[in-house]
């Protein structure tokens, strides 16, 4: 069973930055594609950027430049290191594992850019 917890969001003012962590359970950021998901009032969930087991990334055009998803296996947590923060980036950030086609998530954290 996979479990995710997600930390680090919160308020800030527009052009800062934050680091989102999600702690997952052993081995499953070694074993499985992981994303950082939002979804801001109102809206659909939408993604933002996706590490695979090998390490290699992608990100969402809006992201792109200013996000970093990183992970560290040793930590067994996952990072969105966010930078240049606009309001448009306000949601609920979810982090996310793919294991054997199935999606497991956690319970989310805010993040506020005012």
């Amino acid at each position: 069973h996979v479990q995710l917890v997600e930390s680090g969001g919160g308020s800030v003012q527009a052009g800062g930055s934050l680091r989102l962590s999600c702690v997952a359970n052993e081995y499953t950021l070694s074993r499985h594609c992981m994303g950082w998901f939002r979804q801001a009032p109102g809206k659909e969930r939408e993604g933002v950027a996706v590490i695979d087991t090998d390490g290699s990334t992608s990100y969402e055009d809006y992201v792109k430049g200013r996000f970093i998803i990183s992970k560290d296996r040793a930590k067994n947590t996952l990072y969105l290191q966010m930078r240049d923060l606009e309001p448009e980036d306000t949601a609920m950030y979810y982090c996310a594992a793919d294991v054997e086609g199935i999606s497991y998530w956690g319970l989310g954290t805010q993040v506020t850019v005012s």
